[in-house]
């Protein structure tokens, strides 16, 4: 049984950094697709940046510059550095997991966790 778990979530002022980190478990292998997906209140689900089996990465515009992605396969755990942070970053920051695409995360599929809260002040 697949268990996302994340952390690192916090309350910083804009400008501070955070660094989270989502612990997958159940995996024989490390998934081919590992990403950060984060929902603010009132809107939809938005993936922010991923890295694949091969070390492709992809980011949303808004973060590139600011947000870093990256995996250690042998821990089967996935991060993300946030740098600069600005207070529409606030949002709830979720992990997801699918072992063939990162498409399959942008319709729902694949495996999630529940969420780590960021929140950034002015």
């Amino acid at each position: 049984q697949v268990q996302l778990v994340e952390s690192g979530g916090g309350s910083v002022q804009a400008g501070g950094s955070l660094r989270l980190s989502c612990v997958a478990s159940g995996y024989t292998s490390s998934p081919y697709c590992m990403a950060w997906f984060r929902q603010a209140p009132g809107k939809g689900r938005e993936r922010v940046a991923a890295i694949e089996g091969d070390g492709n990465t992809t980011y949303i515009d808004s973060v590139k510059g600011r947000f870093t992605v990256s995996r250690d396969n042998a821990k089967n755990t996935l991060y993300l550095q946030m740098a600069s942070l600005k207070p529409e970053d606030s949002a709830i920051y979720l992990c997801g997991t699918d072992g063939v695409r990162c498409q399959a995360l942008d319709g729902g599929g694949g495996f999630w966790g529940r969420g780590t809260q960021v929140t950034v002040s002015a």
